[in-house]
């Protein structure tokens, strides 16, 4: 019996009875990786799908847009459609309008988030808990609500048709970007700002020297949110502006939809033009965007 099981033992590891795979581990490796990119290509593909249409539309003819059936590719490709978007209203003033907005509102962003959170993350006063529980308590007003009142104080300020109204709260901070800072702040050890203490460091010395260098996640997230945001504003400057030469992007973009009609190849080739900075940016941060999302637990 003992004979027969080692007998079956040794032909069973006989090198021909052992199974090859049919690929070998670097064929598979690369088909493996290969299919993860053409499944990512193709949902890719799916979710440009309206850009794409932006595309065609804004190189299409007026009579060419609601077409049926429908033609991704036109005909006549007009390329003077971006011409005429620009030339019709100025496209260019708007979006220069738009970068001056957004660098002001990140500079104000910049100076105020992490001022006001470390404060609440790292030092102590009376009434902390009290002050961040009614900062936290300002995100929950429905903006529309303080539409009326903020139009009432600016006009009394003079600042209407300015870019005050659209910049100075930038200077006192979002309450959203001051609660991810202080979230990220409490996550450094404080062994850190005694160990600065002892070397010298005062307040401001572990704010700028300690904290902020450990800080560049959020402060990316503060920097590329400020952006789109201030970039597709449209509420605030279409209440607070007057003048056709201040209007930023967004509202220069509505100025296509007339009383009776969208004239909709214009308007998509302006939009197109509109969304290349967005495009860019991400383009450039989208690491430490992916990042600082990441380690601020955020979710889409």
């Amino acid at each position: 019996m003992t004979q027969s099981t080692v007998a079956d033992t040794s032909q069973a590891q006989t090198p021909s009875n052992i199974k090859q795979p049919l690929l070998s581990r670097r064929a598979r490796h690369w088909l493996g990786h290969g299919a993860a990119y053409i499944f990512m290509t193709a949902l890719a593909l799916v979710f440009m799908i309206p850009i794409l249409w932006m595309l065609s539309t804004s190189l299409k003819a007026r009579w060419e847009v609601f077409a049926w059936p429908p033609q991704w590719i036109p005909e006549t490709i007009h390329w003077e459609n971006y011409v005429e978007a620009f030339t019709r209203y100025p496209m260019g003033r708007f979006m220069l309008n738009s970068t001056i907005l957004v660098a002001a509102t990140i500079v104000g962003e910049l100076f105020a988030v992490p001022l006001v959170a470390y404060g609440f993350a790292r030092l102590r006063f009376p009434g902390k808990n009290v002050l961040f529980l009614i900062m936290l308590g300002t995100m929950m007003i429905p903006g529309h609500i303080k539409l009326i009142p903020l139009f009432t104080i600016y006009h009394r300020l003079g600042w209407i048709d300015t870019y005050l109204p659209l910049i100075v709260p930038a200077f006192f901070g979002s309450p959203f970007f001051i609660f991810l800072m202080v979230q990220y702040m409490k996550t450094i050890p404080r062994d850190l700002d005694d160990a600065a203490r002892i070397d010298g460091a005062g307040t401001w010395g572990i704010l700028y020297r300690v904290l902020l260098p450990l800080c560049v996640p959020p402060l990316t997230i503060v920097v590329v949110f400020t952006f789109l945001w201030t970039w597709n504003e449209f509420l605030h400057p279409l209440i607070f502006l007057n003048s056709f030469e201040l209007f930023p992007v967004q509202v220069g973009l509505a100025l296509f939809k007339g009383r009776y009609s969208v004239e909709w190849n214009l308007f998509m080739a302006a939009t197109l033009i509109s969304i290349i900075p967005i495009l860019i940016l991400y383009f450039f941060s989208q690491k430490q965007l992916i990042g600082g999302i990441a380690s601020v637990g955020l979710k889409g």
